[in-house]
C-alpha cells in the first residue's frame, strides 16, 4: 500500500471513530462534516464565507450546514463585531460540549495506536506529522 493511501485510510478510520464516539456520547445526528465545521468555528466563530473556504465548499453548502447546526442548537448567528453586513457563527454551550466529546473520542480512538506502537513511537509519529503539516488545516478531503 502506498504511503498516501495508508495515510488516507488512517484519516478516514480516525474521522469515523471520532464521529461514532460523539454520537455514542449522546450527540445524535452529527456527521463528520459538522466536526470539521466546529474545528473552524472554535474558538472565535467564523462567517459563512470563511467556513465555506475552510471546508472547500460553496457558500450555499456552508450556509445549509450552518442552518442545520443552528437548528440542532450547536451554533448561533450573531452580529459580526467588525462588519455590520456580516453575521458571525459561533458555537453554543451545546456545540462546545460536542467539541469536548469529540476530543474525548479522538483520545479514545488513538489509544490502541499507543498500545500497538508504544509511547515513544507515537511521540515520534506526532513530531514527524507536525513537521509535514504544522498548521493543518483540519478539514475534509472531499
Amino acid at each position: 500500500m502506498a504511503l498516501s493511501v495508508a495515510l488516507l485510510a488512517v484519516a478516514g478510520e480516525l474521522t469515523q471513530r471520532i464521529n461514532d464516539g460523539v454520537v455514542a456520547r449522546g450527540f445524535e445526528g452529527m456527521r463528520p462534516a459538522h466536526g470539521f465545521a466546529f474545528a473552524r468555528l472554535a474558538p472565535d466563530g467564523a462567517t459563512v464565507t470563511e467556513l465555506a473556504a475552510h471546508l472547500g465548499v460553496t457558500k450555499q453548502a456552508a450556509s445549509q450546514l450552518v442552518d442545520e447546526i443552528v437548528c440542532k442548537g450547536y451554533a448561533e448567528r450573531r452580529p459580526h463585531p467588525g462588519d455590520a453586513r456580516a453575521r458571525l457563527v459561533v458555537l453554543t454551550e451545546r456545540g462546545w460540549a460536542c467539541t469536548r466529546a469529540a476530543e474525548e473520542a479522538a483520545a479514545e480512538a488513538v489509544r490502541p495506536w499507543a498500545e500497538l506502537l508504544g509511547a515513544a513511537e507515537i511521540r515520534s509519529l506526532r513530531r514527524q506529522l507536525l513537521r509535514i503539516a504544522p498548521y493543518g488545516p483540519i478539514k475534509p478531503a472531499w
